[in-house]
């Protein structure tokens, strides 16, 4: 790898040129090998817990590298130091997420198109990886020059995708020993490649599943008033479930549950003993989400008992909101201003998607950025967990750029 070159960035009037001493852009070389890297993994997509072959893959290029990765305890992602921590000032650790969706990738005209039906990297997951591993070729060549201020952790977990997330289990392989601070980016194909959107605070939603179960005696339909009407149950559920919840929580919370699936019933003339509904729960608030389980237990049971019917409740943790730590989030765009300008940079809104990043966030303060992916010029885009979604491969060197000079300006800090 050609040794990275100095760069200035331009500052505001009045402002100091935060990257004065930061080294400077991604090597040609280094970005052809990983675009070459990305549109591999992008043909070998691997849901979550199977991703053998992007783990090896990972593994053999760092350890190309001089590095020490070691596979995580579930048998896929891995951990990989870049420097030896003295046991004294916490790491930074810079996270991606390895697995793909399953849906087929419907790119006909891509080269790069997955060859595995049925399975795609349809939310750019294949893009975080490559930067972090970019950023950490870059990092380890830095520490061999004795230019890498404070050792840096990189984290490549599985299954995201796979409520409640993989992060608690790389969490419980002690991936989090000796982090102070985390930081990872997401793809926006509403941001144009070349800029980061940020945001103080919760920037995604807290995301989990309900599952109703209703049961009750059935019967002719020509007499209800024998029976539990567990159809009207059902609709009752759906209808005034989310409603109750919605009046027993403070509104700015955004504490909404939807269902996505009801089930009840096989002929029109019988009243059905058995009847089901599962849908999300999705909150913005932190602490709200907190109280969540006992608000929904709370409302189903109440429906429930008033039309007679037998309730069992599933509910499913998934992911708390991920909370943008303010000074984090801060680090992360002088990262971005010292490597392209004031203008790289935007605000963006919260998202009511879920991320698993959010469990890391119970450990130790973080920020999560979104790293655009949208050719500059596109009127359109492709969006999240769709078969034709598609990353302009110029992010790369972006998420690169921005996790290796936040890397050098949080090792200059305390």
């Amino acid at each position: 790898m050609n040794q990275l070159m100095s760069r200035t960035t331009d500052s505001p009037e009045g402002e100091p040129a935060v990257g004065d001493a930061l080294p400077g852009v991604l090597p040609e070389r280094l970005r052809a090998e990983l675009i070459a890297f990305r549109r591999d993994m992008h043909m070998h997509p691997e849901l979550g817990n199977q991703e053998f072959r992007t783990t090896a893959a990972l593994k053999k290029r760092l350890e190309a590298a001089g590095l020490s990765p070691r596979v995580l305890d579930t048998g896929t992602g891995l951990v990989c130091d870049i420097g030896t921590w003295d046991g004294l000032r916490p790491m930074l650790a810079i996270r991606a997420d390895i697995d793909a969706l399953p849906i087929p990738d419907t790119k006909t005209e891509a080269p790069y198109r997955s060859t595995v039906p049925d399975r795609a990297h349809a939310c750019g997951h294949d893009v975080h990886t490559t930067a972090v591993l970019g950023a950490g070729l870059v990092l380890a060549e830095l520490a061999a020059a004795g230019q890498l201020p404070r050792p840096v952790r990189l984290l490549f977990q599985p299954a995201e995708e796979v409520l409640p997330g993989g992060a608690a289990d790389a969490i419980a392989s002690g991936v989090l020993d000796g982090v102070g601070k985390i930081i990872a980016v997401h793809c926006d194909p509403k941001v144009d490649a070349g800029r980061i959107g940020l945001r103080h605070g919760a920037i995604t939603s807290a995301c989990d599943r309900l599952e109703v179960a209703l049961d009750g005696a059935g019967g002719h339909t020509a007499r209800p008033h024998l029976t539990t009407d567990l159809v009207t149950a059902a609709a009752r559920v759906a209808i005034d479930v989310p409603a109750l919840v919605g009046r027993r929580v403070d509104a700015r919370a955004g504490l909404a549950v939807t269902w996505g699936r009801i089930e009840a019933g096989h002929a029109p003339n019988v009243i059905p003993q058995h009847a089901e509904l599962s849908g999300t729960i999705r909150c913005l608030d932190l602490d709200a989400w907190r109280t969540a389980p006992d608000l929904v237990h709370a409302a189903v049971q109440e429906v429930a008992d008033l039309h007679r019917a037998k309730s069992a409740i599933n509910y499913i943790r998934g992911v708390p909101p991920v909370v943008n730590d303010p000074v984090i989030t801060d680090l992360l765009r002088d990262a971005m201003v010292a490597r392209r300008g004031a203008l790289s940079v935007e605000d963006t809104e919260q998202s009511l998607g879920g991320e698993d990043f959010s469990w890391y966030l119970e450990h130790v303060p973080g920020a999560m950025a979104r790293l655009g992916v949208r050719t500059p010029g596109e009127r359109t885009s492709c969006d999240l967990h769709q078969g034709d979604f598609d990353a302009d491969e110029s992010a790369i060197a972006v998420g690169v750029e921005l996790f290796t000079a936040a890397a050098l300006l949080d090792g200059g800090r305390p």
